[in-house]
């Protein structure tokens, strides 16, 4: 099992989709590299903290690569896009991959610079180690599963069938929203 941290935008979407990707063991809502500890949602809403709304992922690398959770990252998000994803605004809502491993740094970097060729402006997702992940309230977690008709910026039919596992263990209840 493997570890890694991504933002892209508001977290409820973000951890909706990879909770649908086959290979995705786990998922947590939270917030991550920030300046302060005990940290609510109240407050990096204020964009003081430096924190970002992170989706923190466990994957099996048997089923699924490093290269490939990217691959679902790049197809969510608008990589060119500072401090924005759909409606929301705010450096609490930038594009980040946090590694835990040192071995994933150089994929993720080589990633981002492939990348570059497919987008005329330039790509701004932050690539850092991660420093810090805070759990978000229990309020946040799987948070579409218990308002099916939250809002949220990602289009989960983006998600090939192919690619789609079966629910995790904290069922998804809710409508796949185009």
């Amino acid at each position: 099992m493997k570890k890694i941290v991504l933002a892209g935008g508001c977290f409820w979407g973000v951890e909706a989709y990879f909770k649908r990707v086959k290979g995705i063991l786990a998922t947590r809502s939270g917030y991550s590299n920030g300046k302060s500890e005990k940290i609510t949602y109240e407050e990096v809403c204020t964009g003081k903290t430096g924190h970002v709304e992170a989706c923190y992922l466990e994957y099996d690398e048997k089923i699924l690569s490093l290269r490939m959770i990217l691959n679902h990252l790049f197809r969510i998000i608008d990589p060119t896009s500072l401090n924005k994803q759909g409606g929301d605004i705010g450096t609490q809502y930038r594009t980040g991959i946090y590694y835990i491993e040192m071995e994933d740094k150089k994929i993720i970097e080589l990633y981002v610079e492939d990348q570059k060729k497919s987008y005329s402006k330039p790509i701004v997702v932050e690539v850092k180690k991660l420093d810090k992940f805070y759990d978000a309230e229990e309020f946040h977690q799987g948070y579409l599963e218990k308002n099916p008709s939250g809002y949220c910026h990602i289009n989960f039919l983006l998600l090939k069938d192919e690619e789609r596992q079966e629910p995790l263990k904290n069922k998804l209840t809710f409508e796949d929203k185009s």
